[in-house]
């Protein structure tokens, strides 16, 4: 197996699948590349030569934390790596980050859009103190989202907002910073010590910018991703070798990076 870790996916369990992969592919008007079960991404997988891949789960109600807690449980192995969540309006938010540290897991998911929240609310911040307390991962979702309308909701400002509020919280950016927002994320973002994700970003940007922003990033803090079903694990592999970066830099961001940042984690 090649030395890959994918940072951003999806997946559902067999019985939700197809119905929440027929809602949300409604919903943001994209396609899926594949029908959004554990099998289907481990076929994915494999076809691509990735090693591992962590699932990312979005909360959007405070009562859905529990299954969405014993399903990623069922799901964990070597190659599946869940990052459970829970909504951030959920009073018992530090009983669930302490259960999901019990648990094993490595970090927790949120989504700004889906879960009704400003990335900077005031109301965010003792949730992070408490993620960071307990040494655990945060990838939010960051910049724009296709489903939504284009509101301010995880921009650039935010992002340095909350770093400097809570410096030491291992906050990832997806979609390299900030989702079609990267005149932002190239003025404000690139240069700090901040972990970005690639996922569903090589394919909207320009060859010249998407280069220059992880060329110019710390490239310690570049990871892997590719927000799967809803990109091919494939393509994503080969837009970022088409811009042949360096190779150890780029074997960096493919699995260094990663491995080091999960181990991080105990």
């Amino acid at each position: 197996m090649t030395a890959i870790i994918d940072f951003h996916t999806h997946a559902f369990p067999d019985t939700l699948a197809q119905r929440a992969m027929e809602h949300l592919t409604k919903q943001g008007n994209i396609p899926a590349f594949h029908q959004g079960t554990i099998s289907a991404l481990l076929e994915s997988m494999d076809k691509t030569g990735i090693e591992k891949s962590i699932i990312c789960s979005i909360a959007t109600k405070p009562n859905q934390f529990r299954s969405i807690l014993n399903w990623s449980k069922s799901i964990a192995s070597d190659r599946i790596i869940p990052f459970p969540s829970f909504h951030p309006d959920d009073p018992k938010y530090a009983d669930n980050i302490k259960m999901i540290k019990d648990a094993g897991f490595k970090g927790i998911k949120f989504h700004p859009y889906y879960q009704e929240f400003n990335l900077d609310d005031e109301k965010m911040f003792p949730i992070y103190e408490h993620i960071a307390t307990a040494n655990l991962i945060l990838l939010s979702h960051t910049g724009f989202d296709f489903a939504f309308p284009f509101i301010r909701k995880a921009d650039p400002e935010k992002i340095l907002n909350v770093l400097s509020r809570v410096p030491e919280l291992k906050l990832i950016c997806s979609h390299l910073g900030a989702w079609k927002d990267w005149d932002n994320v190239e003025c404000l973002l690139v240069g700090k010590p901040l972990y970005m994700e690639i996922s569903f970003a090589l394919d909207f940007l320009e060859f010249e910018q998407a280069k220059r922003i992880i060329v110019n990033h710390p490239h310690e803090y570049i990871l892997f991703g590719t927000d799967s079903p809803w990109t091919d694990q494939k393509k994503t592999l080969h837009l970022l070798k088409s811009l042949s970066l360096d190779p150890t830099f780029e074997q960096m961001i493919l699995y260094g990076n990663a491995m080091r940042l999960l181990n991080s984690v105990s």
